[in-house]
């Protein structure tokens, strides 16, 4: 396996579809080596030949895992780090709202663990090597949804695994997505931005972000892109613009809308840094529990 590299690197999560495959086609065109984590190898291998198809030479490496399983984003983000010298840019885009509740066989509920608990992880195994590679950059995505979570609470959220209505669940999803922005908000604070910055951004709606257990959503999404509602491409542009622009290189905590990157103020109730902190200081507890057990 090749182990010199000459280019960039930019981590993908969630990138064989969607926004994450939009942004990766972006940034191998910019001259970056892209690796994708991915679940599926049948769409990490359409991936890798639709790169290849499109830029000839673009360098890409797949990296296996179900990111709902803790085990799996702690085992990937050690591969990762050993595989490459460097890492400039790590994208947690891989994203999940289920429309009733499924619990993993780690029992969390699947949305936290996919929207939240494993890009935690994923990012804890890389933050050394991200480090080393200064400046970096780490860019998660977040949601406009997240102000439908109208509390926080981070010892009972993290460990909730109760059922759930199709009506219920986007205050749930807003709430993995908040505390998504909290984390990112706090992680500021634990890193030097002159080596590692770390921003969100609501990436607005897209079509490709229709949940895959709502009946009918192939056909609505392929009815919505023939009427261009909810173009991924704009998705997309924000998280590569987080990646790769100049203007945003010392800029950390940050919140922005995919409407010309605005910034975004972190909703209540996770804006208090101190609640922030206290998810953090939770989140760890419960994973370093896991771990031990």
């Amino acid at each position: 396996m090749e182990r010199v590299m000459h280019r960039p690197v930019a981590l993908i999560t969630g990138a064989t579809s969607g926004l994450g495959r939009i942004a990766a086609l972006d940034l191998a065109g910019r001259g970056y080596r892209i690796g994708v984590v991915a679940r599926s190898r049948a769409r990490a291998d359409a991936l890798v030949s639709e790169l290849e198809a499109a830029l000839g030479d673009a360098p890409v490496d797949v990296f296996h895992a179900d990111l709902s399983l803790i085990s799996h984003a702690h085992r990937v983000g050690e591969e990762i780090a050993a595989h490459y010298p460097r890492v400039d840019v790590l994208i947690n885009n891989a994203g999940l709202h289920a429309f009733s509740q499924r619990t993993t066989a780690e029992g969390f509920a699947e949305m936290t663990a996919v929207n939240y608990l494993g890009p935690f992880v994923l990012t804890h195994a890389l933050t050394g090597r991200l480090l080393a590679s200064a400046p970096a950059r780490i860019v998660n995505v977040a949601s406009e949804a997240s102000r439908q979570a109208k509390t926080i609470t981070p010892t009972e959220d993290l460990r909730r695994v109760d059922s759930y209505t199709r009506r219920e669940s986007m205050a749930l999803y807003g709430r993995t997505k908040l505390m998504t922005i909290m984390w990112t908000q706090e992680l500021a604070r634990h890193l030097d931005p002159a080596k590692v910055t770390v921003n969100c951004c609501d990436p607005g709606f897209n079509a490709t972000g229709l949940g895959r257990d709502l009946p009918g959503s192939g056909v609505l999404q392929r009815v919505l892109n023939t009427l261009r509602i909810g173009d991924p491409r704009k998705g997309a542009g924000i998280i590569v613009r987080l990646a790769t622009d100049p203007a945003v290189a010392h800029t950390s905590g940050g919140y922005f809308s995919v409407r010309d990157a605005r910034p975004l103020e972190c909703p209540e109730p996770g804006r208090d840094p101190r609640v922030q902190k206290r998810l953090w200081d939770e989140t760890a507890a419960l994973l370093s529990a896991r771990t031990a057990g």
